[in-house]
Order: C-alpha cells, then sequence, then structure tokens
C-alpha cells in the first residue's frame, strides 16, 4: 500500500498497525480550497490528495487522508510561525475541539472514503508548558499546532473518539477497510 501523505505521524500510526507500506506523495494545494467549513475542507483537501495520487500510483493500493482541527467551527490549520501557534492553540486551552480526518482508500480496485472526528475536551493549558512546547517547534505541521500523543496529552479531560484519527488516519477504519486484524 502506497501512503500518499509525507507525515511521520501517519508513517507511525501504519507501522505500529503492522501494514507494509511505501510512504510517498503528490502535490495538492491546499491552500486552493476556498471553504470555511471544516468538514467540507477536510473532505475536499483528502479527496484532492488522493485525485493526485491515483494519478501518480494508477495500479497501487492507495490511502491518502487530511486532518483539520476546529472548535467553534473555525478551522484551526496549521500554523505558520510561533505567535500563530500559540494563538491558535489558546484557542483549544480550556475548550472543547473536534479533530476531523478524512480518508480515501483505494484497495483491490475498489475506492473507500472515511470521514471521523475525536472530541477533545482540554483543561486551561499551563502558560509555561505551553511556552515550552512552542519553544520545542514539535507544533510544526500538525492541524491545530495540537498533539494530542504529545503535549496536550496530559489537559485532556475527556475524549470521544480514536486517538489515531486526531493523529492524522483513523487507523482502527483502516484495517476493516484492507481486511487486517489489529494485533496490538
Amino acid at each position: 500500500m502506497i501512503l500518499c501523505s509525507s507525515s511521520p505521524t501517519r508513517a507511525k500510526l501504519l507501522k505500529r498497525a503492522g501494514v507494509k507500506f511505501i510512504q510517498k506523495s503528490c502535490s495538492f494545494d491546499e491552500e486552493s480550497i476556498v471553504s470555511e467549513d471544516p468538514y467540507e475542507f477536510v473532505s475536499v483537501a483528502s479527496l484532492g490528495k488522493f485525485k493526485a495520487c491515483i494519478e501518480c500510483f494508477k495500479n497501487e493500493d492507495i490511502v491518502a487522508a487530511d486532518t483539520v482541527v476546529t472548535g467553534s467551527k473555525e478551522i484551526l490549520r496549521k500554523a505558520k510561525s510561533r505567535e500563530d501557534a500559540k494563538n491558535i492553540l489558546l484557542k483549544q486551552s480550556g475548550r472543547e475541539i473536534r479533530i476531523v480526518t478524512s480518508m480515501w482508500v483505494k484497495y483491490n480496485g475498489r475506492i473507500f472514503s472515511r470521514l471521523d472526528e475525536t472530541v477533545y475536551e482540554f483543561e486551561e493549558f499551563d502558560q509555561k508548558d505551553l511556552e515550552k512546547y512552542l519553544d520545542s517547534g514539535e507544533w510544526q505541521g500538525k492541524a491545530g499546532a495540537c498533539m494530542v500523543e504529545g503535549f496536550c496529552k496530559k489537559y485532556i479531560k475527556n475524549v470521544k473518539g480514536y486517538e489515531s484519527t486526531a493523529m492524522g488516519l483513523c487507523v482502527e477504519e483502516l484495517l476493516k477497510i484492507i481486511g487486517v486484524e489489529n494485533v496490538n
């Protein structure tokens, strides 16, 4: 299977699940999407990536995905700077957010799509801890600058959904699609 993504987190999820894959990506311009609705945006972005990958890897099994973080129906995109990351994270501190992942899969000649979300309610972030996280740069390349498996983990008050969805690829549902039992 080809993972059409440069995301190290998505690759880590597939490795952990025991899925054999090669990581390659094709170009798709997410910035060209004109939508303020997070569900529409993530669906259009993942479909665009999938179509680009179908063209690049015509006869291969493919998985393509996109993820957004939303709070109060606002799309919290990848931060472009440290200050941007801080502002985005402050919008999540002490609030409920939704992390939405749209996935498209071509497997054995059949096409599947899914839209999954995980809802988190966070405690207020400690300001010194937030500054340390911002200084680390780990937020770079993360939707909403959010790392539920890292910085944000200790602030989770409630969660509904799969952590893998929040990390960028709902592995539990992918395994069902490709007919693999998760041994972990």
